[in-house]
Formats: structure tokens, C-alpha cells, sequence
């Protein structure tokens, strides 16, 4: 989608989304990727990560635009993903200067939503914000987080209508597995509690049970 937004304001509005991590917590070394795109539900999510791959992340609620609205509710919890994309993700801060350069291209691009990549820890602590970055390795980190957002935000979905509408589980699975293979989602660990309950569920279709399957097979901290 196309949307071009005045780049200054925008990057305020970043700065007045993102929270950083406390530079005073020294001793526990952190990631932490803020995402903002008011055009989309949800507009706002976090995600925090340590390098063992334990996290947290946290999303607003909304509603998505159409004749009945349906409200979206908010997330907030503990997630894990593999030690490989930590490690990556770790590495990247690193190689960065724990994020504390610049890394917004400038160039006019489609707007892809506002990430704000930050470190904290006992090297230092920095941070930077970005629509499109010229940096491969910052560029492909914002891609992947945003792709864990994803699978995170599918889970939630899956926690849905599993309670509400069983029916619909199986075009969400569809979507999901699609996402998987293309790589818009990523670290299907961090729904694996969703994914197991799917897979051994004989009260849902089993397409959906052979996608839940599938996905678990593809699960890194398998």
C-alpha cells in the first residue's frame, strides 16, 4: 500500500511511541523493537527480547474499519523465540553500534510503518528509528521482528476462534501457514501452546490439525 507521510511528523510520532529500554539495567542486556503505523490494527506493538530468546511483547487494541467494527484486544505477554534469532538479533546490535547510528534512508519510499530497534545493556545502550533503512542488517531485523509480531498476532487470533468460531480456524490456518512459507511470519515457538492444542484438537477440521502439524514440524526450538 502506497501512503507517504510527512516524515517529520511521523518521526515524532515514533519518538512519542516508543519507550526504550532503561539504559540503568545494566546488568541484563536487551532488545527491544517498537512498530507504529497508525493506518493499521493494531497500530502499536513491542517486542522485548534477552538473549536466551525469553521475551515479552505487548500490542494495543483497536478496531478494524468496516460496517461492524470488530475490536481487536489488546496483548500482553511472555513469549519465546529460538536462541538462533536472538543470537542474530544480538549480533546485529553489535555490529550496529547497539543501534546508536542512523538509520532511516530518507528516500521516498512506501511508508512500511515506523521501527524503532534499541539496546540496553553492558556495552552501552542506543537506539534509532526507521521507515526504510539503507542498512541490509537493520533493514532485514526490522523485517524479521515485524514477522514475529506476525505469528504473535496470529496466535491470538487462533485463541479466538478456537473459543468462538471453530469454523473459521480453518481460512486462519490457511492464511497462517502461507505467511509461514513466505516468511511474513516467523518463530512459530512463540505460538506453540496454540499450535499443540490445534494439532491434538479432534473437535476441529483436520486441515486444521494437519496445518498445526506442519507448522510444530517447523518449530527452531524443536
Amino acid at each position: 500500500m502506497m501512503r507517504r507521510f510527512c516524515f517529520a511528523a511521523a518521526l515524532m510520532l515514533a519518538g512519542q511511541l516508543h519507550a526504550a529500554p532503561d539504559p540503568s539495567d545494566a546488568a541484563s542486556p536487551v532488545i527491544q523493537a517498537d512498530f507504529s503505523d497508525p493506518q493499521l490494527v493494531p497500530s502499536q506493538w513491542t517486542l522485548i527480547l534477552h538473549p536466551d530468546g525469553s521475551g515479552h511483547f505487548r500490542s494495543s487494541s483497536g478496531a478494524k474499519p468496516g460496517a461492524k467494527e470488530i475490536e481487536v484486544p489488546s496483548i500482553d505477554r511472555d513469549i519465546t523465540v529460538s536462541k538462533d534469532f536472538a543470537a542474530h538479533a544480538f549480533q546485529t546490535a553489535k555490529a550496529r553500534k547497539w543501534f546508536g547510528v542512523q538509520c532511516e534512508s530518507h528516500l521516498k519510499v512506501a511508508f512500511q510503518g515506523w521501527k524503532t530497534l534499541s539496546y540496553s545493556g553492558p556495552a552501552g545502550h542506543g537506539s534509532c528509528t526507521f521507515n526504510y533503512s539503507r542498512d541490509k542488517e537493520i533493514q532485514s531485523l526490522g523485517e524479521s521482528v515485524e514477522a514475529v509480531a506476525q505469528t504473535i498476532m496470529e496466535g491470538e487470533r487462533l485463541e479466538i476462534l478456537l473459543q468462538h468460531d471453530r469454523l473459521g480456524l480453518d481460512q486462519e490456518m490457511e492464511f497462517l501457514t502461507e505467511e509461514f512459507q513466505d516468511g511474513r511470519a516467523q518463530e512459530v515457538c512463540a505460538i506453540r501452546d496454540i499450535l499443540e492444542r490445534l494439532a491434538g484438537d479432534d473437535q476441529v477440521l483436520e486441515r486444521v490439525r494437519k496445518r498445526a502439524q506442519y507448522l510444530l514440524a517447523h518449530d527452531p526450538t524443536s
